[in-house]
C-alpha cells in the first residue's frame, strides 16, 4: 500500500460583527501569512496540523501537501473580495493537490464576512465536494466558536481547545491527526453527536466549576466508544445563527452512546449558567485592591479591551484612572495606536514630546491620553510568545508617562506571555501593578509571577451584555435571552 495523500490547509479568524473595525487581506498578512510549503517550524494557534503533521507523517506514512495557513488577529468583519479570494485560493491548492485520502483544516470558527454567516461551514462544505465522500476531513476549531449543521455534516472529524486560556492548541491538533489516522485506516469508524447548550456565556476553564467539568471531559475521552469530547463555548461578540455554547462527542459508531452522553454533558454545563465568569471589578475597585496589596505585582485584565475579541486594543480608560492617582511602578500593554508609534520612533529613544495616544477608534474606548512622554524603548517588528508560537506586536515603543510604562503597538494582539513587557525592555516581575488587555488567555503565563489576578470589566465597544446585544440572526431561544430555552 503506497503513501497516503495529506492535504493541510487554514484559513482563520474571530469576527466581532459589532466591531467597529472591518478585517482585509493586509490584516492576514500583518498577522500571520504562510504560502504553500512555508510555514514556520512553530505553530500559530490555528496552524498547529502542520508542525504536528511534520513530525508524525513518516511514521503514519503520509505523503503532505501544505496549501496556505493564514490568520489574522481577531476584528470585524471580513471583507467580502478578502474571504473569497482566501477561500478560493485554498480550495484551488487543493484541487492541484488531488487525489487526496484526508485533509487537515486548523480554522478558528468564527469568521464571518460581509455576505456569509458561516465561512468555515462553506469552506468545508466546498471541500467535501471537492475531494468526495471517502477522502477523511479532519478540523481544529476554537472554542469561541459557531458550530453549525454544515460543519458537522461534512466533516469526519472535529477536534476543539479544551482549555481557555487556549494553551493546549498543539494538543487538540494532535488528538486529531491520531484520530483521522486511526479512520483513514479504518479502525474505527467516527460518528458526531451534538448538543445544543441553548446558552451564551464566558467559560474560562482556569477556575472552577470549569476546571472540574473539563477535567472530568478528559477522563472521559478514550473510554469505551467515545473517541473525543469537546465544548464549543460561542462567540457572544458574533451575530450568527449558530451562536451559543455546544457539546461534541465523537464515538466508534456508537450513535445512541454519543448522543445521550452530549445531551447529558450539555445539559450539565447549561446548569453552570451565571456561576463561571470571574469576579468582575470596576476600575476603581480593581485600582482599589491592587493599591491595598502587600506585594507585586498585581494583575489587573482589562477582559472587554481585548483585541483578541475583535477590539481595537485602544482604550484609554483605565490608564486614565491610573494617572488620575497619580499611580507609579506600574506598566500596560498594550494600546494599539499605530500614529503615535510612528511618531514615538521619528522622535527616538530618549526623546521626551508631547503625545497624543489611544482613544480612537470608538466613542466608548475614552478620551485620547495627552501627556509628555519619554520614549524608552523602541523594538521594530516585535513579538511576544504564545506557548511555541509567536505573535507579532508590529513596530512598537515603550513609553514613559507619569511613572507609568504604556506600551504602544503597530498590530493588534491581546497580551499571552509576560515576555510583551520584557521584550520591550520592563520587568514586569518588579512592577506593582501589571494592567493587561486580554480575557483569559494571559492568566496562565501571569499567574506565574502575580501575587493576585483581579479582572477588570470595562464598558466600551465590546459586547459583552448578551441580552442587551440586540442580535439580528439569532432566532433560536437561547439563555440569557430566554430563562428557560429547554422548556424544563
Amino acid at each position: 500500500m503506497g503513501r497516503k495523500r495529506v492535504f493541510l490547509g487554514s484559513v482563520a479568524t474571530e469576527s466581532n460583527t459589532f466591531s467597529p473595525l472591518r478585517t482585509d487581506l493586509r490584516d492576514f498578512r500583518d498577522s500571520f501569512f504562510a504560502p504553500p510549503g512555508l510555514h514556520p517550524a512553530t505553530p500559530t494557534l490555528c496552524s498547529a496540523i502542520y508542525p504536528v503533521a511534520r513530525a508524525r507523517a513518516d511514521d503514519l506514512g503520509w505523503t503532505l501537501i501544505e496549501g496556505t495557513a493564514t490568520w489574522a488577529e481577531p476584528g470585524g468583519i471580513v471583507n467580502q473580495h478578502t474571504w473569497e479570494l482566501l477561500r478560493d485560493q485554498l480550495l484551488g491548492e487543493l484541487r492541484a493537490a488531488l487525489p487526496v485520502d484526508i485533509v487537515l483544516l486548523g480554522l478558528h470558527g468564527a469568521m464571518v464576512s460581509q455576505d456569509c454567516l458561516d465561512c468555515e461551514g462553506e469552506l468545508i462544505e466546498a471541500v467535501r465536494a471537492i475531494v468526495g465522500p471517502d477522502a477523511t476531513i479532519g478540523v481544529t476549531f476554537d472554542p469561541h466558536s459557531h458550530l453549525s449543521e454544515k460543519r458537522v455534516k461534512n466533516a469526519d472529524l472535529i477536534t476543539v481547545f479544551k482549555e481557555f486560556p487556549h494553551t493546549d492548541f498543539v494538543k487538540t491538533a494532535e488528538n486529531l491527526i491520531t484520530l483521522v489516522s486511526r479512520a483513514d485506516a479504518g479502525r474505527i469508524t467516527p460518528v458526531i453527536s451534538t448538543f445544543d447548550c441553548r446558552m451564551i456565556e464566558l467559560l474560562p476553564t482556569s477556575r472552577e466549576p470549569m476546571r472540574s467539568f473539563i477535567d472530568r471531559l478528559k477522563a472521559i475521552e478514550g473510554t469505551g466508544d467515545i473517541l473525543s469530547v469537546s465544548v464549543v463555548h460561542g462567540f457572544m461578540a458574533g451575530d450568527v445563527p449558530d451562536l451559543g455554547a455546544r457539546v461534541i462527542v465523537i464515538t466508534d459508531n456508537a450513535r445512541g452512546t454519543g448522543d445521550a452522553l452530549a445531551k447529558r454533558l450539555g445539559m450539565e454545563l447549561f446548569s453552570m449558567r451565571g456561576r463561571t465568569r470571574p469576579d468582575f471589578l470596576t476600575p476603581g475597585e480593581a485600582l482599589d485592591r491592587a493599591l491595598a496589596a502587600r506585594a507585586g505585582p498585581v494583575v489587573i485584565a482589562d477582559v472587554w479591551d481585548n483585541p483578541g475579541g475583535g477590539v481595537p486594543g485602544d482604550s484609554t480608560i483605565i490608564l486614565r484612572e491610573m494617572l488620575a492617582r497619580n499611580i507609579e511602578n506600574a506598566a500596560l500593554a498594550t494600546i494599539w495606536d499605530p500614529v503615535a508609534v510612528r511618531t514615538c520612533m521619528s522622535a527616538g529613544e530618549g526623546a521626551r514630546l508631547r503625545l497624543r495616544f489611544g482613544g480612537k477608534m470608538s466613542p466608548d474606548g475614552g478620551e485620547p491620553v495627552d501627556a509628555t512622554a519619554t520614549v524608552r524603548r523602541i523594538a521594530p517588528a516585535a513579538v511576544q510568545s504564545f506557548g511555541s508560537s509567536v505573535v507579532p506586536l508590529g513596530d512598537s515603543v515603550q513609553i514613559g508617562v507619569d511613572g507609568i510604562d504604556v506600551i504602544l503597538n503597530t498590530v493588534r494582539s491581546q497580551v499571552f506571555n509576560t515576555d510583551v513587557f520584557r521584550n520591550l525592555g520592563i520587568d514586569p516581575a518588579n512592577k506593582d501593578i501589571l494592567v493587561v488587555k486580554s480575557t483569559n488567555h494571559f492568566h496562565d503565563a501571569f499567574s506565574r509571577i502575580a501575587s493576585e489576578i483581579l479582572y477588570a470589566a470595562v464598558d466600551g465597544p465590546y459586547p459583552n451584555n448578551p441580552a442587551t446585544n440586540g442580535y439580528r440572526n439569532l432566532s433560536r431561544k437561547i439563555w440569557p435571552l430566554e430563562n428557560n430555552p429547554h422548556g424544563l
